[in-house]
C-alpha cells in the first residue's frame, strides 16, 4: 500500500534513513510510483509482489543519490 507520510515507511527504512530524511522523502515517492505501476503482475519481471517490486524500486531511486559511507550511515554521494 502507498506510504502517506515518512512515519508510515518500514521502520527498517526508517532506522536506515534516518539522518538522512531527503532520502526517506525519495524511498517514499519512488514507492507509491512503484507501487501504482506494477499494479499489473503482467508488468513485474519474475515471481515478485507488487509491494517487493516497489521496495525494490524505491532503494534504487535512494541509491541514485546516496550511498552508504565507511561509517555505516547513508550519504549524499557527492559528500563521499
Amino acid at each position: 500500500m502507498p506510504y502517506q507520510s515518512r512515519d508510515e515507511l518500514p521502520e527498517a527504512v526508517q532506522t536506515a534513513l534516518q539522518a538522512v530524511p531527503h532520502a526517506q522523502d525519495i524511498y517514499q515517492a519512488a514507492y507509491n510510483s512503484a507501487y501504482e505501476q506494477y499494479s499489473d503482475p503482467d508488468e513485474r519481471r519474475g515471481e515478485a509482489d507488487r509491494e517487493e517490486v516497489a521496495h525494490r524500486v524505491a532503494w534504487s531511486a535512494v541509491k541514485e543519490q546516496y550511498a552508504k559511507g565507511s561509517d555505516g550511515l547513508w550519504h549524499p554521494k557527492e559528500n563521499l
